[in-house]
C-alpha cells in the first residue's frame, strides 16, 4: 500500500469565518478523528490535497502535525464547493494497523474485451468496492481482468476474489458488462426478414456529480 505524507496545521479556532480565511489563504480546513481520541481540527495546503483527492488509487496518509506527533489515516470524506469545485473541507479517519476496518477501493479494468472487439459495448457500472481487511493489505486498486468477456457476458462482486479482502457489496452487482446498447444488459438482435440489424455506435456518457456540504 502506497503512502502519501500530508503535513498539518492544528487549529486552535474553529468556526464559519476562520474557515472561509483559511480558504482565502489557500489552506483547506479538515478534521482528524478516531475512534480512541479526541478529534482534532487540522487544516492543510489545498495544493497538497490534490494527490490524495485526484487520483484511482488508494493511499494510506501518513499525517504529520504541527506538534511532532504523525498519525497513519485515511481520507472518509471530501466536500467540494458546488460553484468553484474546490475542496472546502476534509476528513480524516484514524488507522489501528492491527484492527481490520472498511474502506472504498476503486477498480481498475485490464485488458481488451473479446466482445468489444466483436461490435459490443463495454459498461463499467461499479467504479468503487466496499472492502474490509487490515490497513496494511489494502491494496491501491482492485484490477479485474476483462479479456475474456464476450457480448451478453458480465462480471459481478460475487465473481472477484481477492487474498484477504472481504467485499460488502452484494455478491449480485454487476461490476462490468459488454452489451449490444448502452441500455446494460445484452438482448438479441431484432430478426427483420433477414434485413441487417444496425448496431449503436454512439458513445457512453458518464457524469460524476459532486455533493458540498459545509463543514467547518
Amino acid at each position: 500500500m502506497a503512502e502519501i505524507i500530508l503535513n498539518a496545521t492544528i487549529r486552535t479556532e474553529t468556526g464559519r469565518t476562520t474557515a472561509n480565511a483559511l480558504r482565502n489563504a489557500g489552506r483547506v480546513p479538515g478534521i482528524y478523528y478516531m475512534h480512541t481520541m479526541k478529534n482534532i481540527p487540522i487544516s492543510v495546503h489545498a495544493l497538497d490535497l490534490r494527490p490524495l483527492v485526484y487520483t484511482s488509487d488508494t493511499h494510506i496518509v501518513d499525517l504529520r502535525l504541527d506538534d511532532g506527533t504523525t498519525e497513519k489515516c485515511v481520507i472518509r470524506e471530501v466536500q467540494f464547493d458546488p460553484v468553484t469545485d474546490k475542496i472546502v473541507h476534509f476528513d480524516l479517519i484514524g488507522l489501528v494497523m492491527s484492527e481490520k476496518m472498511e474502506f472504498e477501493v476503486p477498480i481498475v479494468l485490464e485488458g481488451a474485451s473479446i466482445g468489444v472487439r466483436e461490435g459490443g459495448f463495454l459498461n463499467h457500472l461499479l467504479h468503487k468496492l466496499h472492502v474490509r481487511c487490515l490497513p496494511a493489505q489494502l491494496p491501491v486498486h482492485i484490477m479485474v481482468d476483462i479479456t475474456n468477456l464476450k457480448v451478453g457476458d458480465v462480471i459481478t462482486v460475487g465473481d472477484l476474489n481477492v487474498k484477504d479482502i472481504d467485499f460488502h457489496d452484494h455478491p449480485d452487482v454487476p461490476v462490468v458488462t459488454v452489451a449490444h446498447h448502452r441500455g446494460g444488459a445484452a438482448v438479441e438482435p431484432p430478426v427483420v426478414e433477414k434485413h441487417e440489424g444496425e448496431e449503436s455506435d454512439e458513445p457512453e456518457v458518464i457524469t460524476k456529480g459532486k455533493t458540498s456540504k459545509e463543514g467547518e
